[in-house]
C-alpha cells in the first residue's frame, strides 16, 4: 500500500499538464524569489482579494505545491481551485501565498526527517526559507496581519506533513495548520518530535483524510491527535474530517478546502 501511495506522491512531484488551458484567476500573480536556504530560485504564487487595499490588512495562508492550487495548466490531474473559491465567497478576505514544489527536490523540501528507503529530511531548510526570507518579503510587500493568529500553513500529503511539523517547530510564527492526508508514515520520528515539542495550546489543527486512502492514514491521524491532546491542546482547537469517498488526490482536497478554510480563518 505504501509503495502505491508513494508512487502517487512521486508523480505529483514530477508531472504537470501541458494540455490544459490556464484557469488562474486574475487575482493571482507570480514572482521569483531567491531562496538561499535551498540554493535555488523559488517561484511564488500570490492570491489577493478582489478589493485588496493597502488601507486594510489581511490574514495570510502559506500553502505548498503551488502548481496544484490555482491553475489547471500547471497542476497534476486537476487543481484545488483555491482562487475560484475565494473569488466566489468574497469574505473573509485573505492573502494566499503558494510555494512551488521543488520537482525532484520535493521530497527533500517537504519532509522534516529522512526515510531509510526514500531519503528526504531537509524540511528545516525549506521552513527557514519561509520564515526568514518569504514571510518577511510578503509582510513588507503586502498589507498583512503578520501575527501568528493570522498566519496559517496548509498542505496535503507531504505538504500536510511539513505543515504539521511547521506549527510545532515555529509556534511563534504559525497559529493555524491545514493538514490534508498527512504522510506521517514517512518517518516515525514525527511522533517523538511531537511528544518533545512545546506546543502552543492555542494552535489550531484541521485534519482531513479520505477513507479510501491507505489503511494507515486515519489511524495515524488519530494517533497524532491523541498526542496533541496529551500535550494540552483542547478538542476545540482540533478538527478531524474523514471523507468516506475521499482518495489521495487533488479532487478530494479541492472538495475539502472550503470547509477547512472556513474553520481555520475566523
Amino acid at each position: 500500500m505504501k509503495l502505491k501511495f508513494f508512487a502517487i506522491l512521486f508523480c505529483i512531484a514530477g508531472c504537470t499538464s501541458s494540455i490544459a488551458q490556464s484557469t488562474a484567476s486574475s487575482h493571482v500573480s507570480t514572482f521569483l524569489l531567491e531562496a538561499p536556504q535551498l540554493d535555488k530560485i523559488k517561484k511564488i504564487w500570490v492570491y489577493t482579494p478582489e478589493n485588496y487595499s493597502e488601507e486594510k490588512s489581511y490574514p495570510v495562508i502559506y500553502m505548498h505545491d503551488a502548481q496544484n492550487l490555482f491553475d489547471a495548466q500547471t497542476s497534476y490531474v486537476g487543481e484545488w481551485g483555491v482562487d475560484e473559491f475565494l473569488d466566489s465567497i468574497k469574505k473573509p478576505e485573505v492573502i494566499v501565498v503558494g510555494i512551488e514544489h521543488g520537482n525532484e527536490k520535493r521530497i527533500d523540501e517537504l519532509t522534516p526527517f529522512p526515510n531509510k528507503k526514500y531519503g528526504g529530511g531537509k524540511g528545516d531548510a525549506y521552513l527557514e526559507f519561509i520564515r526568514f526570507t518569504l514571510k518577511p518579503h510578503i509582510d513588507a510587500t503586502y498589507s498583512t496581519k503578520p501575527d501568528l493568529e493570522n498566519t496559517s500553513i496548509f498542505g496535503s500529503s507531504l505538504g500536510g506533513l511539513i505543515s504539521f511539523y511547521a506549527i510545532l517547530k515555529y509556534p511563534d510564527i504559525f497559529g493555524n495548520a491545514g493538514i490534508f492526508s498527512p504522510s506521517f508514515w514517512f518517518s516515525d520520528t514525527i511522533y517523538e518530535f511531537t511528544k518533545n515539542s512545546n506546543i502552543n495550546p492555542d494552535a489550531r489543527f484541521y485534519f482531513m483524510a479520505g477513507a479510501k486512502e491507505s489503511e494507515e492514514m486515519v489511524p495515524d491521524i488519530n494517533k497524532m491527535v491523541d498526542l496533541l491532546k496529551q500535550k494540552g491542546v483542547s478538542e476545540d482547537q482540533i478538527k478531524i474530517v474523514v471523507n468516506p469517498n475521499g482518495e489521495h488526490n487533488e479532487s478530494s482536497w479541492r472538495i475539502a478546502f472550503p470547509e477547512a478554510f472556513n474553520w481555520l480563518i475566523k
